[in-house]
């Protein structure tokens, strides 16, 4: 089964497959979403209280997953999207004030998404593996998508993008809002299943099925690399 077929929603069970992409390089951008240190970064489990722990082993099969598959498959990425000229550039969640003021509301609510990450603090920064190079464009934002609360739409507009490859986490959260985002301003996209992650490996693939054949169109990362000649 390759990507013309895999992850398809109870919608486009019957769809006709859809052709490769011919995409220029000069139009295409690679866009890493909120791949940042404070997601990435454990405590010591031996100094975890019970239930401490527990939430450390809920959370280890995405850490598996991230330091495994997406941060080294997205590296490669990278590193070929940048010998083939493809423009590449980053989002990441991080407030100006360091009192987190200037979040917005879903990142003020009480739980897990209450998010404080002041924009100088070493959470808030890109993963090395991942970091920009030279000149290349981050945006720094307090919503999920990175189009909406950003100037984003600008630059890529500015740079002649139209066609975006998505990867990063959180699969079901900013990904997915980055890509709706996207789609309704006609960026034609595609998010790289292997080098995006949730915190659940079922909302993922959940995810990956409900944005698939409308929003975007999603394949790994070796089906990238084939299609675009990146290799």
């Amino acid at each position: 089964m390759t990507w013309k077929t895999r992850n398809r929603s109870f919608y486009y069970q019957g769809a006709p497959e859809p052709e490769d992409f011919d995409f220029k390089r000069s139009e295409t951008a690679l866009l890493v979403i909120d791949v940042q240190n404070t997601y990435v970064e454990r405590p010591d489990r031996a100094t975890l209280d019970e239930a401490g722990k527990a939430h450390y082993d809920a959370w280890t099969p995405f850490h598996v997953r991230m330091s495994e598959i997406v941060i080294p498959r997205a590296a490669e990425l990278l590193r070929l999207a940048r010998k083939s000229g493809i423009e590449c550039l980053f989002a990441r969640i991080a407030c100006q004030g360091k009192d987190g003021r200037d979040r917005s509301l879903s990142q003020k609510m009480p739980g897990w998404n209450n998010l404080l990450l002041p924009k100088d603090e070493h959470a808030a920064q890109i993963v090395p593996q991942l970091a920009p190079q030279g000149d290349e464009i981050t945006v720094t934002k307090t919503t999920d998508s990175a189009l909406t609360g950003t100037n984003l739409r600008l630059i890529l507009h500015n740079l002649g993008i139209r066609n975006v490859i998505c990867l990063g986490i959180f699969t079901d959260q900013c990904v997915s809002s980055t890509v709706r985002s996207l789609a309704d301003e006609s960026f034609q996209v595609i998010v790289i299943e292997d080098c995006c992650a949730a915190g659940d490996h079922a909302l993922h693939e959940q995810e990956l099925a409900i944005i698939n054949m409308i929003y975007c169109h999603v394949m790994n990362a070796a089906e990238l690399t084939e299609m675009m000649k990146l290799g």
